[in-house]
């Protein structure tokens, strides 16, 4: 399943979740409005569990991409240096956009 898809579901379930609670909240019923709050929380962990994923493979990127970098500097390839710096800002970026 692809992170995308992690979140989405993550995020569709913890919606689910409020108004389940929200709705066993509004008619007094105590058992719908606590299995709303466990399917919200099961809901926001599914989202933070894809996000660490994401996190990790950009710390993989972002290493990887270094050491291409240096690798092409200690050669003098600047094409290497180039590709491992691209390489290195993508893992970067997708490390800040799971935070």
């Amino acid at each position: 399943m692809s992170n995308q898809s992690d979140r989405g579901e993550g995020a569709a379930e913890e919606l689910g979740g409020k108004l389940k609670r929200g709705i066993g909240k509004a008619i007094g019923n105590e058992q719908m409005e606590a299995e709303g709050a466990a399917k919200e929380v099961k809901g926001e962990a599914r989202q933070e569990t894809a996000k660490g994923k994401e996190r990790v493979k950009g710390k993989v990127e972002e290493v990887t991409g270094a050491l291409k970098n240096r690798a092409g500097a200690v050669i003098d390839n600047e094409q290497m240096q180039a590709e491992g710096k691209a390489r290195e800002v993508k893992g970067e970026a997708r490390q800040k956009l799971n935070q």
